[in-house]
């Protein structure tokens, strides 16, 4: 046996607000849900992209509540979206046009190229054509 694709994956960010405007408006993720000040998830692709709030997460929850296990992260992480060639372009436009700096421009040794920028929290996201990884 071995995993499967990967259904969910989480980031990190203590002003939820500004992540769910982020998410939701600049990269037009849509939102599934939002639990207070404890996260807001959103549906990416076929995926969930899950951000936390790092200092509610590491609360174990009340006998009530779902037995998810305490959990959380210091510090910037990584997220990268898929994208083709094209659409890496037209999100570099739409990125600039709404304040987001370009951090990063990669052409892989392999094929391919990327882009990265960060969220509100400092995580650093990237675009990137998935031939990177010979997808």
């Amino acid at each position: 046996m071995k995993a499967g694709r990967v259904l969910e994956t989480a980031v990190y960010a203590a002003d939820l607000d500004a992540a769910e405007a982020f998410y939701r408006d600049v990269l037009g993720l849509e939102l599934i849900s939002r639990g207070a000040n404890r996260h807001v998830f959103f549906r990416a692709g076929d995926g969930v992209l899950l951000v936390f709030n790092p200092e509610e997460t590491v609360i174990p929850p009340a006998p009530d509540q779902l037995p998810v296990p305490p959990h959380g992260a210091r510090g910037p992480g990584h997220l990268c979206f898929a994208a083709s060639g094209n659409e890496i372009d037209a999100w570099e436009r739409r990125l600039t046009d709404a304040g987001v700096a370009i951090e990063s421009r990669v052409d892989w040794p392999n094929g391919g190229r990327s882009i990265y920028f960060r969220d509100p929290a400092g995580n650093s996201l990237e675009f990137a054509e998935p031939r990177i990884w010979g997808v």
